[in-house]
Order: structure tokens, then sequence, then C-alpha cells
């Protein structure tokens, strides 16, 4: 039989980037919040200790932040008629565990959305044609404009103390920032992080061919920054150990570095690690949340009343936890009925990679998260798509993430893999490699979607979420146009050797290699209950009293990273249930 535990206001389903937010925003409404993590506690001063976090072998290979796949993991196929199988070693995508999730151990790369991204349907079919847009293409608005979202984006930057320089403040362009981005209300907190070589190269060729170069919001401090909420971070030091790893210099914004010294001060949030929510409990209804049934850390079943439930966990759980909880239709590939799990989106990378002459000394080990120069003239609609017929773009930037031992130490392809030939090849490219990035788009499509798995279960006996996804040949077109404007940019650095790195049409969706952990799409927000699961403050079609977070939000992947745009919907959902559902609750949208 379940322990009840006393009924609580709020509820929140996971604890990284929207959780904090959440609990810093309805604690500050007065609300007593409890936040329930799957994962343990982690914090700087325990999780991220100098010099025991550098350590590449534990975080990066080992991956010691990241989700057991042994206990819960995903099945993943190809097509609606394929043989899903489990995803059982880290490879394509890092699934986060624990206190702050993937927001401890990211790499800081804090973009907006481009104005277009939000209204992307209406953008297309408005300057191309319906006819545009394949058939087989499901995209469509989020709901929600930019300029709705500009306030919020503003605030979690300044949240973060995120490095940059606006290139266009209130609808005036400003030299030395990003020309073609939306609109800002203000500049940024602190300066850009200063230019590794590499960076400079790169900003340098891009410009002689014409395009626009600025530097990447990196949520990797520039400067000692004092956030609104009175916390403190430290200046980035260039340590290379970012990405997979918790930040020893507090330079770095996380849930840890930003929101939670003071969140966990306030008497009315507690925060519960080490409980895994099984499922949404409803009334007899099915149109009102209760609460939660969660695993408590002594392997005991908890019910937890609340009269809110808010699902801040990663992409996927928010995705899995609606379908077994019964909460929405989900959605059928064949029928093209329902909506949970439908629209399911990534990432399309690529990159140029470039070989200089032999004396470059890049100091590839003098390295930041975020940190770098980034550009958008082929990202979004910012140029014409109508000659080229395909739907989408990419942020292409150049950032030195580190030069660490074991995963980077590249090498020219056709290079031994092994042995003295290795060592030489190493010593020749470690100091003149460098490549630039192509973080390209994803549409969504009927036949790409999120289910449950008929066959495979976790270690609580639930079944596996089970994804369905393969390339489409509008993202190869993407890639490869992309791939050939870099080979510009990359001769223009009049290198020794260059070579473009694009999948190929033809080629399937490979789990194996690392490629983002940009996962999207299958609980979409929208502006009606037969295209989306949420309306546009975030709020469940179906059960009006829970609320959904994260990327799972999104109509399709852009090219942009997504957290600044994760983040900035958390703080707009969360003003419009303090203004608007906790004075009179009930749908804020009327079907």
């Amino acid at each position: 039989m379940a322990i009840k535990r006393d009924k609580v206001d709020v509820v929140l389903v996971g604890f990284g980037w929207t959780g904090a937010i959440m609990g810093q925003e309805l604690t500050d409404a007065g609300l007593n919040v409890l936040a329930l993590e799957r994962g343990p506690m982690r914090d700087t001063p325990t999780d991220a200790q100098y010099p025991k976090v550098i350590d590449e072998l534990a975080y990066s290979i080992r991956g010691k932040l990241y989700q057991e796949l042994a206990k819960e993991t995903v099945t993943i196929r190809h097509g609606v008629n394929d043989l899903a199988v489990p995803y059982r070693q880290h490879g394509s995508f890092l699934l986060g565990n624990g206190v702050g999730g993937a927001g401890f151990h990211w790499n800081g790369m804090h973009y907006r959305a481009l104005p277009e991204e939000l209204q992307l349907r209406t953008r297309y079919e408005e300057r191309y044609g319906k006819k545009f847009i394949p058939e087989n293409m499901t995209i469509q608005d989020f709901g929600v404009t930019y300029e709705e979202l500009e306030p919020f984006f503003t605030q979690f930057e300044y949240v973060c103390g995120t490095s940059g320089k606006a290139g266009n403040l209130q609808g005036k362009i400003v030299p030395g920032g990003n020309p073609l981005e939306g609109p800002r209300s203000k500049e940024y907190p602190v300066p850009p992080l200063p230019n590794t070589l590499g960076a400079q190269l790169f900003e340098k060729a891009a410009r002689d061919v014409g395009f626009h170069p600025y530097p990447a919001p990196a949520a990797n401090a520039s400067e000692p920054y004092t956030n609104p909420y009175g916390v403190r971070l430290g200046p980035c030091n260039f340590c290379g150990f970012c990405e997979n790893y918790g930040c020893y210099m507090y330079a770095k914004a996380s849930p840890q570095t930003t929101i939670l010294p003071v969140l966990l001060k306030k008497p009315n949030f507690e925060l519960r690690a080490n409980s895994h929510v099984l499922k949404v409990t409803l009334d007899s209804s099915g149109k009102k949340a209760t609460g939660v049934v969660y695993i408590d850390p002594q392997g005991r079943e908890v019910e937890q009343p609340a009269d809110l439930v808010i699902l801040t966990a990663y992409q996927m759980h928010n995705v899995r936890l609606l379908l077994l909880s019964g909460i929405g239709k989900p959605y059928d590939p064949v029928t093209n009925e329902g909506t949970v799990g439908k629209n399911y989106a990534y990432q399309n990378n690529g990159s140029v990679n470039v070989l200089l002459p032999k004396g470059t000394q890049l100091n590839p080990f003098v390295g930041t998260g975020a940190g770098g120069v980034s550009m958008d003239d082929l990202n979004g609609d910012q140029f014409d798509h109508g000659p080229l017929g395909f739907v989408g773009g990419a942020s292409i930037r150049h950032i030195r993430y580190g030069g660490r031992p074991i995963a980077q130490t590249p090498t020219m392809p056709g290079a031994p893999r092994w042995g003295s030939g290795w060592k030489a090849a190493v010593q020749d490219t470690y100091q003149r490699y460098m490549s630039i990035g192509i973080s390209g788009s994803v549409m969504s499509y009927r036949d790409a979607y999120l289910s449950l798995d008929p066959t495979y279960k976790d270690a609580f006996g639930q079944p596996l979420l089970r994804m369905t996804f393969d390339w489409h040949d509008n993202e190869f077109d993407t890639i490869d146009y992309l791939g050939k404007r870099m080979d510009e940019v990359a001769k223009a650095m009049n290198p020794e050797k260059h070579f473009v790195a694009v999948r190929k049409k033809g080629s399937h969706y490979d789990t194996r290699v690392y490629q983002s952990t940009h996962n999207t799409g299958g609980a979409i927000m929208g502006t009606n209950p037969k295209e989306s699961v949420v309306n546009r403050y975030l709020q469940s079609w179906d059960v009006p009293n829970v609320f959904v977070m994260g990327a799972c939000l999104f109509p399709q992947n852009m090219g942009y990273n997504p957290t600044g745009v994760v983040a900035a919907l958390a703080y707009w959902s969360a003003h419009h249930i303090r203004e608007q559902y906790l004075k009179n609750p009930g749908p804020l949208v009327q079907a």
C-alpha cells in the first residue's frame, strides 16, 4: 500500500532548468512547492570539486553525470514497421541525471529564437506558398511570438549572466553584434568572452566571404557577475571542461550557480532527490490531476497529492509520463490523429574541418563551453529558400570546447588510428586543426514520433518510450547546401587541407555517434487541441491543472540550441500561472 504524504500546492516532476525556474517563481507567489528529482542531489561544492571534476575518463567517457540506461532507457527504430531496440550506451544524445539535469553539465550555448522560427509555417506559407512545404512535413507555429517572449528571453539572460553583444537593440542595429537577430530590450548583462585564435580566424574568413559573424552568446560569464536573485558567478577561466562537467569556477550558468542557493533556503520549497515519479494521478473524471505517485529512495511507493502538477523533466521523460498517465490522446501516424508523441525532431549536424599551415598555434586546451563566433546568415529564413527547394537552416559557429587528451585529439581522415603512426598524426594536427560547426534544424514529419514500447520495460515494470525517427530528404538537401557554403569560408582561411563532413542522402540515423542532446517535440504547444498537447501557456488541454515544460513543446527543431527558448517559455508560463491561473484556476485558453 502506498504511503500518502500531506498535500502541497505544487509538485514539480524533475529538477533541471525549468524545475528551478518554476520553483523560484511559484514560491515567490507564496505557494508551497515540492520538487521530485529521479536522480541524486548534485551541487557545485560537492559535485564540481577541483581537481576531481576535470576527470575526462570519469565524466566524458564513462558518463558519471548521465542517466543509468540499465534501469531506464528508450527504444529506437527508423520506421513505423521496424522493430525498436533499446538504447544501451550513451551515443547520439546524453540523458542527464540528478539535480540540475543536463543544465549542470551543458556547454552554455545561450541563443534566443529568430522571430520567424516561432511562426514557421505561417512564415513559409506567406513567403513561398503552401505547396512549398512537403505534404508529410507537419511543422506548425508555436502559438507565441518573439515579441511576447522577448522579456522572458531577457530575464533568463540576466539570471545566467550571459556573455554577448546585442546586434539589434530596440530596433537599432548595433555594430559588433548579430544584425540578423530579433530586437532586444536590453544589452547582454556582461560583455562577450575573449576570442581564441581559431574564433578570430573564422570571424575574418566569414566576413571576407560576405557573412555577418558575431560573438556567440555564452552562459559562461566573462567577468564577475551578480544576478537578479543575488547569486554571484565568477569569471570563466577557459579551462576546457564545460560539457559533461560541473563548473568549479561558478562561471557556467546552471541551476546550481544561479537559482538553487536562493531556492533551497525558502521555507515553502522542498527538494526530494532519488524520487522516481511513475505517473500523474487523475480523479474519476480524468480531467483533473490529484498529484503523483513516485518511488522514494527506500524503494517505497508514495502518493503525493497536489493542486498543481508541472512536468519539468527532460523532453523524453515528460512525453513518457503523459503517455503513462493517460493525459491526452496518443499520436497515431497511420490515422494522423492524437497529439501526445507527435512531431519528434532532432538536430542535423555537420562540420567543415580545417588543417591550418604548419606553425599555427591554436592552443586548443584554452577552451570554454560556448564562447566563440557564430553566424545566422544561413539560419531560419534569413536567406531565400525559394530557388533551393528545402525548408530550414543552421546556426554556424566556431567554438573551442577544449583540447582534452582522450576525446579531443583529432587527426585528419586516413591517418592511422593506433600506434606510432597515430601519435605522429596527433602531434602534427593538434595545434592547427579546427572545426566550423553546422547545427542544422530538423523539421517534423508524420512518421517521426514517440510512443510507448509494446515489448521493453524499465526497472519498475513500466513500458519504455519508443522513438521512431530517421532523416528525410529535406534535411539531406539542407545540410548539403550548408556544407558547400561553409566550404567557401574554409577556403578563405587558406588552409593546408580542409574537408566537408556532412551526412549523405540515403544514410540512416546512427545512434552510436554523439550528435546533440537537442531532442524536441512529443508534447507540442499550439493554438488548438487537435494539433497540440498544451496551449500557448503550456497548460494541458485535457487536464488544466497540469503544465508541461521543456523542448518537448517545440513543434519542430531550429538551428539554435534549445535551452534559451526552453527557459523563456518556462518564465512565460510561470508569469501567466501567477497572474491568471492562480486567480481563477481553470483553462487559460478555451478550446
